[in-house]
């Protein structure tokens, strides 16, 4: 939107080009985000303290966690707006992939916010029946990867990278489409997961954007994929604006989520970050180092599908109590041990997955 303004001004003053820098747009991207956080961020937690959605805390869980009972959740919605305002103003409204994401994130938020209501609003405690869930997440998912998939118009934008391998691709095929519905939907329900302590899913999330930025500035430069041995897909430079605007709304949602957390984010906002992050990794190209630098994502994940497997199988529980952060606790780690032990795991694997860009 606001590109289109420096387009127009440049014609008067040539010093309005340089709003077509990447770099300078993608770093308004994340301080515009982060002023919308701060600015909305007080109001939103008020009318949501005034109407009384305030979060439920389940009685066999940590008891630690009582206390957090009525804290305003749902404060997702403020991660919603900062992100889409910062991307509007600052990206190129012309490139598919910016509406592919944004539209992609504001369905799994508007599934998510059903979701809540029905739970904090309505008092069911179901919420959404899963199967329903589910339901609408493959829809969205599915629908993404088709049009991915129909509107590809180079063979990189379909090819499998394989980290730390020099020139080793595997052409997909229609098999893009199952691949980019499990990223999308596999990465939305992760970080959901994830989403039990202050702060502890929004700080990976932020680490994970910001990485994919990375990756997005390179994928989009002839010149520097081409020098890092990664493909080059025209376009998907844009995506490090969106990153900075995910990486900006983060950090000032976390402002109020940080222990001891002030609002939640409930899952209109968990399950929108995740299928963005999901996204951007497809668009990228680098499904496998989201794996990688989403790896605490992962481990939550994959702790809730041991422990569930285990206990039908053969009665028996792996972890005291799952996702995986919920074992520590009950370990006796406090609360913000957990937290920031969980954060310094993120930022070694991001450094890893970063790390693929040079190790091939």
């Amino acid at each position: 939107m606001l590109l289109y303004l420096a387009e127009h001004l440049a014609s008067f003053h040539t010093g309005f080009n340089v709003f077509q820098y990447l770099t300078l747009r993608a770093i308004l991207g994340v301080l515009t985000a982060l002023l919308i956080s701060f600015l909305v961020g007080p109001m939103m937690i008020r009318r949501l303290t005034f109407h009384q959605i305030g979060q439920t805390v389940r009685d066999d869980g940590p008891q630690s966690h009582l206390s957090k009972a009525g804290t305003p959740t749902m404060g997702g919605a403020l991660l919603l707006v900062a992100v889409c305002i910062s991307t509007l103003f600052w990206s190129d409204l012309s490139n598919r992939y910016v509406w592919v994401v944004l539209i992609v994130t504001l369905l799994f938020g508007l599934i998510g916010f059903v979701d809540d209501y029905r739970k904090l609003v309505l008092n069911n405690p179901i919420g959404l029946p899963p199967r329903y869930k589910y339901l609408w997440q493959s829809v969205v998912g599915l629908g993404a990867a088709a049009f991915l998939y129909g509107t590809a118009a180079a063979p990189a934008e379909t090819e499998l990278i394989i980290p730390f391998v020099k020139s080793w691709v595997i052409e997909l095929g229609p098999w893009f489409i199952l691949l980019t519905y499990l990223v999308i939907v596999g990465s939305s329900n992760a970080v959901n997961l994830t989403d039990g302590l202050d702060g502890l899913a929004i700080m990976p999330t932020v680490l994970v954007a910001g990485a994919l930025g990375i990756f997005a500035y390179a994928s989009g430069h002839a010149q520097i994929a081409n020098y890092l041995l990664i493909p080059q897909v025209p376009g998907v430079g844009e995506m490090v604006v969106f990153c900075g605007a995910l990486t900006g709304a983060g950090l000032g949602f976390l402002w109020f989520n940080a222990y001891p957390a002030q609002v939640f984010m409930g899952d209109v906002g968990a399950l929108a970050l995740g299928a963005a992050l999901g996204v951007v990794a497809v668009v990228v190209r680098q499904e496998l180092v989201l794996v990688i630098m989403g790896g605490v994502f992962v481990m939550e994940t994959v702790s809730v599908m041991l422990q569930v497997a285990s206990f039908k199988l053969t009665g028996r529980r792996i972890f005291r109590m799952a996702p995986l952060h919920h074992h520590f606790e009950l370990k006796g780690w406090p609360e913000p041990r957990v937290i920031v032990r969980f954060w310094i795991v993120t930022v070694i694997l991001v450094l890893i997955g970063l790390a693929s860009l040079k190790i091939r």
